[in-house]
């Protein structure tokens, strides 16, 4: 069967960086890099609402994604090309859902997903612990075995198309209970789901069975690593202890820029702050934002740590998806089994 696109003439879809500059490297000529690490912060179904909130979040007017451009020339067929890192997967969905909005078929669009690539046995065996990951891109592969899987470019069946574009539909509503729902029951079409939510509850607040209710997991992971003494988010990150791995895989799918975030809610919630934020090595819009400010635990911090939370918004809210963790007018918790639940 002949090959049914040219790479100099298709419009490519690449969700990092380093796989758009490959991209061009082997003979693309037109590259749309939706790169955003859409798994924390917010997202919206409006594309315009959708890029505000992002930049927003980011306290950015950057425009590192393109894929909402005005400016963009959608010249088919469309070849997108993803990893199996979560990000990577999450963006694919938003993707399939602005081709369809743009009017595009689905026969025009070809999906092109590629295998993780191990380099060592060592990696292999540290990746076969985690419960997700982050890691792998497009990039990994070399040149040839880009050019080799063009060639064999096909469109997904529609019914396939048509569930990623309602995953997307799903993952950016207020009401995260189906999504969730999605997740747990599984489709052998989208594996990700699975490791997604995996990901995704680390960030929701937990509710025991004795109905006490605790910090996220990463907000536990990032309180127990910080110290009475002031810290630099790098020195947060790099310190040796039991959740530095458990930190790691975390930040592995956020991105690293996500720890000073966070970090900044918690110095900037309420009066009696549980962090204290001091001013680091680096001066800030340096472009050093691991280096930038010192933090510091303090003692209500080290309660909320140790005994939990009184009430959801003893902690600083966090915009996940179409939702928000820690929100009163979203009280959703994380109950001990996997399920979310309203408090």
């Amino acid at each position: 069967m002949a090959p049914l696109v040219d790479i100099r003439t298709a419009t490519h879809v690449a969700f990092d960086a380093p796989t758009a500059e490959q991209l061009l490297r082997i003979g693309a000529t037109r590259v749309v890099l939706a790169s955003d690490r859409l798994l924390t912060g917010p997202s919206r179904p409006s594309p315009l609402e959708h890029v505000r909130q992002r930049q927003i979040w980011w306290s950015s007017d950057e425009l590192w994604d393109s894929l909402y451009s005005s400016e963009t020339r959608w010249e088919l067929p469309v070849v997108t090309w993803v990893s199996s890192s979560l990000h990577e997967r999450v963006n694919l969905w938003r993707a399939c859902s602005w081709l369809r909005d743009l009017g595009l078929a689905c026969d025009d669009i070809l999906i092109l997903e590629l295998e993780p690539v191990v380099r060592s046995r060592a990696r292999s065996h540290e990746g076969s612990k985690r419960p997700f990951d982050c890691s792998h891109s497009v990039s990994d592969h070399p040149d040839e075995a880009l050019l080799a899987r063009i060639e064999k470019a096909r469109p997904w069946p529609p019914e396939r198309y048509a569930r990623a574009v309602r995953l997307w539909n799903s993952y950016v509503d207020e009401d995260p209970l189906p999504f969730v729902e999605s997740c747990s029951a599984g489709d052998k079409s989208f594996p990700e789901l699975a490791p997604l939510w995996a990901f995704l509850s680390s960030f929701f607040p937990r509710r025991t069975t004795e109905a006490a209710l605790r910090l996220s997991r990463f907000d536990e992971i990032t309180l127990s690593r910080l110290l009475p003494e002031w810290q630099t988010p790098a020195g947060v990150a790099a310190q040796k202890s039991e959740t530095l791995v458990d930190m790691w895989h975390l930040l592995f799918c956020t991105g690293d820029l996500f720890l000073p975030r966070r970090l900044e809610h918690w110095a900037d919630h309420d009066s009696s702050a549980a962090v204290e934020r001091g001013p680091g090595p680096k001066p800030p819009g340096a472009g050093y934002p691991m280096l930038s400010s010192v933090y510091r635990l303090t003692e209500r911090g080290t309660r909320l740590r140790d005994e939990g939370l009184d009430q959801l918004t003893d902690a600083p809210s966090l915009p996940i998806a179409g939702t928000e963790a820690y929100s009163a007018s979203a009280p959703w918790v994380l109950l001990e089994d996997g399920r979310l639940a309203r408090l």
